[in-house]
């Protein structure tokens, strides 16, 4: 298995919790770096300047502190640098305008997180199969 770079920006620490329990439980090898507001993402993205340290996927979530989560869309899409970057919405919003605002600022796919711990680790376990044993992700 390859390994990869996940940035999870997500302010619930609950939610940061079970993500990162449920990719270690898939076995993915990777390296997951933790935000948790939407201003620091931001910062984060404009401090690097090692393209090596560049994601290899975001999963972020729609309700974060101080900017939102189609704020960050917005610049990680915009940006020469990153609009590369696979964006997936984790979210526990199912409403369509957010669903239609997140494809509008183009984001790569758009999942609603589970209420059941089980059904969280099985959404888990598919993205770690389709955008990692499938997708083929832009070398950096």
């Amino acid at each position: 298995m390859k390994s990869i770079n996940i940035l999870l920006v997500e302010d619930n620490e609950g939610d940061i919790l079970l993500t990162t329990e449920a990719l270690e439980e898939c076995k993915i090898i990777n390296e997951i770096t933790i935000i948790r507001d939407g201003q620091a993402a931001i910062d984060f993205f404009e401090k690097l300047e090692d393209t090596n340290n560049i994601p290899d996927i975001v999963l972020l979530d729609i309700n974060l502190p101080k900017m939102s989560g189609q704020e960050v869309l917005i610049y990680l899409k915009n940006h020469v640098k990153y609009k590369q970057v696979p964006v997936i919405m984790l979210t526990t919003s199912s409403s369509e305008k957010d669903i239609m605002a997140s494809y509008k600022n183009h984001v790569n796919c758009y999942i609603t997180k589970p209420v059941d711990v089980t059904d969280f680790i099985k959404a888990i376990a598919k993205i770690e199969d389709f955008w990692i044993n499938i997708v083929s992700i832009p070398k950096k």
